[in-house]
This record gives C-alpha cells, structure tokens and sequence, in this order.
C-alpha cells in the first residue's frame, strides 16, 4: 500500500461482494431506473510491479475555501465536464470494463484507510479528481494505468496518464473488502452494519418523479483527509474525512463527510452541504436516499420470480417534528407515485429494511436480509435552527424486475432555495441494520393484502382485506382482554367494512385486520394503529394502496 509522499512545503505556512447492479449509477436514466451495468472489482491476487502512484503538486486545502469555490462555480455559467479521449472510452465497453482489475499492492493510503479506484469506461465517461489532503495541503492521485491489470489487448492502454478515475473506493485493512464506494454522478453507498452493499444516498436530487426531466449533478473532485485527534462521529471514533466539489446545470456545493465505520454496527457519516444554485429548482431533494422494490409479502401477487420477496428496502420510516412514529411500507404502484408527508423540524426518516429472516428471500447470492437500513438525522445549522417547515417526499417507479433502483426518498423543504446566496443543511446518515429510536411503541413488521369479503362466498371486485403485524415492548403479553382497539382512518370513497386486533398465537405480536371496498378509487391512502385507554400501543401505519392494480393482478379487472 502506498503512502502519501511527504509535502513540498511553502515557504510560508498556510493553513460484496463481486458485481452489483448499481455499480453503474453514473447511468442513472431521467426516469429515475438505473440499468445493470459493470464495474470495478477486486483482483485476489496481482502481480508485484514495483509501481509507485505519482502525486500532483501540493495545493493549499481548507473546507470553507471549497465552498467559496462552489459559490464562485454557481456564479459563472454551467460548464459541462470535458470527456477525455472519448473514442478510447466508447471502446471500453462491459466486457472490456470488466476485465479491468484493480491491484490491491497499489491502494493509496489515507493515513491507515486503503483507497482504490474504478477505471473509466463507456459507461463511466467523466472523470474525478482525487487528492489526499495532509497538513492543510492536498496533492492529486494522478492516473496511471499500472493502478490496474488489464489484459494486453484492453483498449484502456491506449488512456493517456493524468486522465482520471470513475470514482473510489475505502478498503478494510484486509484489501479484501470496501465499506464505501463513490461512483457516478453524486451516488455513494455502504455496506452497513451486515456487509452488504443495497441503497445508495445521493448528495442532492433535483426535480425527482416529475414531468420534466431529472437533473443529477455530479461530485467532480474529492480531497479525502484524516480526521483530528479524538474526533467523533455520534460518538464513533472518525476514520477519514472525505470532502467533495459537486457542480451541475442549476446548483454546485461543498460537501464534508466525517465517517465512522466500526465492524458490526455500520457507519455513521456527518454531513454538511454548502449549496449555491445558480436558478430555481422546481423541487429540491436533501438527503437523498435511493433503492429498489419489487415485490413483499404486501404485493406478492405482482412478482413473477421464484424467490418469495425481492427488495433493498420495505419501508419508509419517518419520525416527524411532533414526535410521531410512521411507517409507510413500500409499494410498486401502476405509476409514478410520489407521496408527501408534512412536517417542521423533522427528527428523522429513512429507507428501511425491516424483513431481516433469510427465508422470506431465499436468496444467498445478494443477500436481501442483509440490505443496509439508512437513516437520516437532521441536526441543527450553525444558528441552532433545524431544518424547517416541509415535506418528506416519496417516489415509487413502477418495476418488473430488481436490476432498476425504482425508490426515492428526500427531504423537500417549503421554502425551495433560492439563487444567489448559500443553503447549509447538516446531517446524520446512519447505515444500520435496525434504526434505534427511542420508546416502546410496537413496530409494523408485516404488511399482507387479500381479496376481502368471507370465505367461501365470491370476493367482490374492489373489495380488500388488509393484515397488519405488529411487534414491539408496547404490546408484548397483553391478552383480548387487554382493551385493544384498532384504530383505522380512511380516505373519501373508500368504505371500512370491519376492522378488529387480536393477538398472533404463539408469538409477542398483535395483527390489525380490516376491509375495505374503493371500487371506483384507483389510490387509497390509509391510517391505522393500534390504542389501548386512548394511547398509541404503534407507531402509526400509513399504506397507500392501489386496489384496481390489485384486482388486475387477480384477473377481475381489465
């Protein structure tokens, strides 16, 4: 592993596992899918070369002068990324991309954390810049094709040195595995507390799920430094601090992640974004979290694989400004759907994946059971002020197969920002394998649909019958006796039928059973917990449901 050469300092001192399907979100299309593409992976073993990485000159580096760039890159006119021998990069295709084997004897190290990078290729045609940052000064990883094994007749000899890279990657001490990866537009992602690389977040979306086309700005430079003695993240020790430059048609900025990654419990990154935009954006998405849903136990009738569920995620958790717990499962809707959930100062949301037993997969290939849950914490801006009033924003994309990211989640503040001066947002992302949140209130951990009506007699079209389970301290050991009630609210058009709560024999659950009849309704939003004396025993339940798409997959509908 290489180490940073020592400064020339101034004479003035100045201050997975293998191939995954979202290796490619440079390609992210306008629609929001991404299509399965190839990308860098890691040689077991590699010939010794004796290469050494060369280093570009040693610039003054500080976060606050990066921001001033940001605002001074918002001020001038957008200025698209120039693409360095293109026809060089067109002839790397998937199977000459794949080909290309980064050497572990070649990491860069960024005091004791590995860095190794993926190789441009058609499908990763702008480059990044990447510098190691060591006593307030920066020097650039220049690109040289010894960083790779690549075979004789690759196309890629043909790069000239300096070019680039498509992106980087953070080794364990090993070499044998990354815990975080940034490839492609301003995508980054983890392997969470379980070792299994599944959503991504983003650094900003913009004009997400709409009839105009998505924009997706980029990160273009990351200078990547220690962290300061002692320094913590949510009371983790640091382990690296990468900064980046992010510039795109409407907005540039600055973003500076402090992470932390312990072994078994996932990574915590604090996040500050600096935000310049140089003209109004329709709709603005913070903290962006992006993922795929096929198919649950809530909509099996739509899958048409073998494996019982196939998801990144199940649900979108929130913990609005007021305290309230809600849980919205996931749905693939028969359209764009984007749903809105109002609040001010929100404590939390996130894209969560609950369903952690394998045999609701079965899938020992990518691991669904060990997706990482992602959760964001706002935290408060320089003036001690939170985030505001706003919406969390939810867009789910119609999919029939898992290689398309088809879910996004973000933070859509009231107040859209404006051009000509800064926005600061601050936050937490927490990449878990459960979100801790505190209080006994009883969890949903099951979401089932079915024709409604009785058995044995004809179930009436646009009839629903929807079970709810829920877990949790709150309503563990309590009995029929135990004055249970469900609570059920529904939309104009959509009639309750029934609905009663008893406890699942033989388990601490509680399962909320109700019908409903929408026949002339084509999207139901419903809300539903459990009480007992006039208290929540659950977070609350929020399920959008579609009940023509429903009786189309049962064949009683056109």
């Amino acid at each position: 592993m290489t180490a940073l050469p020592p400064f020339d300092r101034p004479t003035t001192p100045r201050r997975s596992r293998g191939f995954s399907r979202r290796d490619a979100l440079a390609c992210l299309g306008a629609a929001g899918l991404v299509p399965c593409l190839p990308g860098g992976a890691l040689a077991d073993t590699a010939a010794e070369t004796g290469f050494t990485p060369a280093f570009g000159p040693a610039r003054p580096f500080g976060f606050d002068d990066l921001a001033a760039r940001a605002a001074a890159l918002a001020a001038q006119p957008f200025a698209p990324v120039v693409v360095p021998q293109p026809e060089v990069l067109a002839a790397i295709d998937y199977d000459a991309h794949w080909r290309i084997r980064f050497r572990p004897e070649a990491s860069v190290a960024v005091g004791a954390v590995p860095m190794q990078f993926f190789h441009l290729g058609t499908y990763f045609r702008s480059p990044v810049t990447v510098t190691v940052v060591q006593d307030g000064l920066s020097r650039e990883v220049l690109y040289d094709e010894r960083f790779f094994e690549m075979p004789a007749d690759s196309p890629a000899h043909r790069l000239t040195k300096g070019t680039g890279f498509a992106g980087f990657r953070l080794m364990r001490d090993s070499l044998k595995t990354d815990w975080i990866s940034f490839l492609g537009g301003a995508y980054f992602r983890t392997d969470g507390a379980l070792g299994q690389y599944g959503q991504s977040a983003r650094g900003i979306a913009l004009n997400t799920g709409m009839t105009i086309p998505e924009e997706f700005p980029r990160f273009t430079e990351f200078h990547l430094e220690l962290p300061a003695p002692g320094q913590t993240v949510d009371g983790r020790p640091a382990v690296v601090i990468i900064n980046a430059l992010m510039d795109g048609p409407s907005v540039a900025g600055a973003y500076r992640m402090v992470c932390a990654n312990a072994e078994g419990q996932g990574q915590v990154m604090e996040i500050t974004a600096r935000l310049h935009f140089r003209r109004a954006v329709e709709r603005v998405g913070i903290g962006p979290l992006t993922s795929m849903f096929w198919y649950s136990e809530t909509n099996r009738l739509q899958g048409s694989d073998w494996r019982p569920e196939i998801h990144d995620t199940d649900g979108l958790m929130m913990v609005m400004g007021n305290g309230e717990q809600v849980w919205r499962p996931l749905m693939n809707p028969p359209r764009v759907v984007t749903s809105s959930f109002g609040t001010a100062d929100p404590r939390g949301f996130g894209l969560v994946q609950r369903d952690r037993a394998f045999e609701n997969y079965q899938d020992d290939g990518v691991f669904y059971d060990r997706r990482p849950s992602v959760w964001i914490e706002p935290l408060p801006g320089p003036d001690g002020a939170g985030w505001g009033r706003g919406q969390v924003q939810l867009v789910e994309i119609p999919t029939d197969d898992e290689i398309y990211d088809n879910i996004v989640a973000f933070w859509n503040p009231e107040t859209p920002p404006a051009p000509g001066r800064e926005h600061a947002f601050r936050y937490n992302l927490h990449w878990v394998d459960r979100v801790a949140l505190p209080g006994p209130l009883a969890r949903a951990v099951a979401t089932r649909l079915g024709a409604g009506g009785v058995p044995g007699q004809p179930r009436p079209a646009g009839h629903l019958k929807v079970a709810i389970d829920f877990e949790g301290p709150a309503i563990k050991g309590l009995g029929q006796q135990d004055r249970v009630r469900p609570e059920v609210t529904v939309p104009p058009g959509v009639t309750l039928e029934q609905a009663y709560a008893l406890p699942v024999v033989g388990t601490d659950r509680w399962r909320l059973i109700f019908d409903i009849s929408a026949e002339a309704v084509e999207t139901a939003d419903i809300r539903a917990y459990l009480s007992r004396d006039g208290a929540a025993l659950t977070e609350t339940w929020l399920g959008q449901i579609h009940p023509a798409q429903f009786d189309r997959n049962r064949g009683l509908a056109p």
